[in-house]
């Protein structure tokens, strides 16, 4: 098991910055391929940043290129998804995610989820 609890989240005006992070616990957290996903009310559930156990490779949304950075430290056992520029689109719930293989785009291979910190964003 790995629990993942994320935090950072909040108000912030259009054109601010916030950071999130999601701390694990558990197995081996460098391990799993990490992955920020967002979901909106009437949306579905999406991809944000991914990194990969190691941290070479990152995936980023078309949406959110240039603006927000995935990152993590495994010493800490941390994911961290830098956002900058926000935009009242970027409203969302954000949830950090883990999964075991590689990194995917797709939420429903994700074998650990955090339970999601709010993100809201005043135009």
């Amino acid at each position: 098991q790995v629990q993942l609890v994320e935090s950072g989240g909040g108000l912030v005006q259009a054109g601010g910055s916030l950071r999130l992070s999601c701390d694990a616990s558990g197995r081996t957290f460098s391990n799993y391929a990490m992955g920020w996903f967002r979901q909106a009310p009437g949306k579905e559930r999406m991809l944000v940043a991914g990194i990969s156990q190691d941290g070479a490779t990152t995936r980023y949304a078309d949406s959110v290129k240039g603006r927000f950075t995935i990152s993590r430290d495994n010493a800490k056992n941390t994911v961290y998804l830098q956002m900058n520029s926000l935009e009242p689109e970027d409203a969302a719930v954000y949830y950090c995610a883990a999964r075991r293989l590689s990194l995917s785009p797709r939420s429903d291979v994700y074998d650990y989820w955090g339970q999601g910190t709010q993100v809201t964003v005043s135009s």
